[in-house]
């Protein structure tokens, strides 16, 4: 991506955390894997709208190095959840 939009601007370096997202299912009776999935349909919408919004740049963090103690099965759909991301994002 250019680092000036088309009126000459610096485009945007938006930074998102991901949090909250297991606690959003645990509200609405969800598992929590649940939220996780919720949380990339909303990065995706983020990451459709970014362009018209003059978004050059989007980092996303997602992971950190407290996540690992959460329980395995809820790391374990946690990464298969970004695989399958990725994956989807390279065939595009």
């Amino acid at each position: 991506m250019n680092a000036a939009g088309d009126n000459g601007k610096a485009k945007l370096h938006v930074a998102i955390i991901m949090d909250g997202n297991g606690r959003w299912a645990r509200s609405h009776g969800l598992p929590r894997v649940a939220g996780h999935r919720e949380g990339a349909k909303a990065v995706r919408r983020v990451i459709e709208a970014a362009p018209d919004l003059d978004i050059g740049t989007l980092t996303l963090y997602a992971f950190s190095s407290d996540n690992w103690r959460r329980p395995r099965p809820e790391v374990e759909a946690l990464m298969r959840l970004f695989l399958r991301y990725l994956r989807s994002e390279a065939e595009e």
